[in-house]
């Protein structure tokens, strides 16, 4: 039988010859196995291809600009619904928040104004700001989906303005120098890949010309390698793993832009777009995070895998092409993913018996009934659970954690209700005897809301 990593790699393999792509280079991390790496065709110059080859990522350089926009909040320079202009002083469209320039439902127009695919030349950064003047609000804020490198761009250079640097340099310093990613950076290396264009209807493979992206580095500047990348990904999805201290991010603040906050079309709802990240549904309750890239002559995938049987920790994967038209890298980054997770899963953690439940709690654990529907509370991992009775086995439970000052009062931490409180209601021997979650009320027999108990029949 074959083995994974031939398997991964004949998939790649696969995917360079399907997609006529001069250069593929592959990247798989997680936390219980070595980074596994597989690299196919050639530089299209004198250096050798390998995984140390760097390729432009595009729009994968997105998901930095709204991990530093993250920063800034977290540190208290800026809250995510304040306008932009705010903290940048523009001459129109100042009135945008930051969540929804991050979001892509800020309505503002694709690109800067004139035509850079045809010039190749973006504007330097005081000539962006000035001709926002003459850039159109495509769309009703909030109405829908509308992605912009405009407003990514407006995004980079409020952050570079907030810490006092430029956009790369507050980049490096408080993203790629503390996770690692050493290869990563606004410019091309001697290890750079030659990106191409592929005849439709030919096997010629025409070189596109460099395009530095100017003011709008922040939405698709980056070069990097798919070792680099796959770790990214591996953050995204599992940031405590990668960085355990939060000196990037902390996890919760990872969660909170995994959070799907508009879908990326009306009627195929298969990506959704949270806080500068893309969000792939998988089956199985299995999501993909992360982004695509497109620049002249490269594409690139970078996503990691959270949630499903198999799933490795800090597990993500990178697949960078030169050719643009090599649609195949999309694709692949999720068969990668998907095929390591089923033929190689995480090794399974053996139950072991654990402390008791407090005291306190102990009788009102059990099976309780709200709304008409039967709900399993329960205590796992020193917390106190619940679960609907029907739910299946993968759907994550609610996790209560206590308020410190308010005995018998919960706050709901994650799952269903999230945010809400669990109060308790003992009787005068201490016993619970009704609670109240997110104010709806729950007993130990099945009643109407009218208190009709169907077992005693009043």
């Amino acid at each position: 039988m074959t083995d994974v990593p031939d398997r991964l790699g004949r998939m790649v393999r696969q995917a360079q010859a399907t997609g006529r792509i001069p250069a593929v280079s592959a990247a798989l991390h997680r936390a219980d196995r070595p980074l596994w790496t597989c690299a196919v065709g050639d530089t299209g110059n004198d250096t050798p291809l390998g995984p140390e080859t760097v390729f432009r990522i595009g729009s994968v350089t997105k998901t930095f600009t709204a991990a530093l926009v993250m920063q800034c909040r977290d540190d208290g320079l800026l809250d995510l619904d304040d306008p932009i202009g705010r903290h940048l002083d523009l001459p129109a469209h100042g009135e945008l928040t930051v969540r929804r320039l991050l979001s892509h439902t800020a309505g503002l127009q694709r690109e800067p104004h004139g035509d850079v695919w045809d010039s190749l030349r973006a504007p330097a950064v005081e000539e962006l700001l000035a001709d926002l003047a003459r850039v159109e609000r495509v769309l009703p804020t909030g109405r829908r989906f509308h992605y912009s490198n405009l407003g990514m761009a407006l995004l980079g250079e409020m952050v570079a303005r907030l810490r006092g640097g430029t956009w790369a340099e507050v980049l490096a310093d408080r993203v790629l120098a503390p996770l690692g990613l050493h290869a990563t950076g606004p410019a091309p290396t001697e290890r750079a890949a030659t990106g191409f264009l592929v005849d439709a209807y030919s096997d010629e493979a025409h070189p596109e010309p460099p395009a530095d992206f100017g003011a709008v580095a922040p939405a698709a500047q980056l070069w990097s390698t798919a070792p680099d990348m796959a770790r990214w990904a591996a953050f995204l999805a599992d940031p405590a793993a990668l960085d355990p201290d939060g000196a990037v991010l902390a996890a919760a603040t990872v969660e909170e832009m995994r959070w799907p906050l508009t879908t990326t079309d009306e009627s195929v709802w298969s990506a959704g777009f949270g806080l500068g990240l893309i969000l792939i549904p998988q089956p199985e309750r299995v999501t993909h995070v992360g982004h695509d890239g497109a620049m002249p002559g490269f594409l690139a995938a970078v996503y990691g895998r959270r949630g499903g049987q198999g799933t490795a920790g800090a597990m993500g994967a990178a697949v960078l092409g030169s050719s643009g038209a090599g649609v195949e890298v999309f694709d692949l980054v999720h068969r990668l993913l998907a095929a390591a997770a089923e033929h190689d899963p995480a090794e399974i953690e053996p139950w072991r018996p654990g402390p008791p439940a407090p005291a306190h709690l102990r009788g009102m654990l059990g099976r309780w009934w709200g709304e008409g529907f039967e709900y399993v509370f329960s205590w796992h991992d020193g917390t106190l659970r619940a679960r609907g009775a029907d739910d299946p086995a993968g759907k994550p439970p609610a996790v209560f954690a206590p308020l410190p000052d308010r005995p018998d009062v919960f706050r709901t931490v994650s799952g269903r209700e999230v945010g809400e409180l669990l109060r308790l209601t003992r009787d005068e021997h201490g016993v619970v005897v009704r609670m109240h979650w997110a104010t709806y009320r729950f007993t130990r027999r099945q009643e109407t809301f009218d208190g009709y108990d169907f077992r005693a029949g009043d």
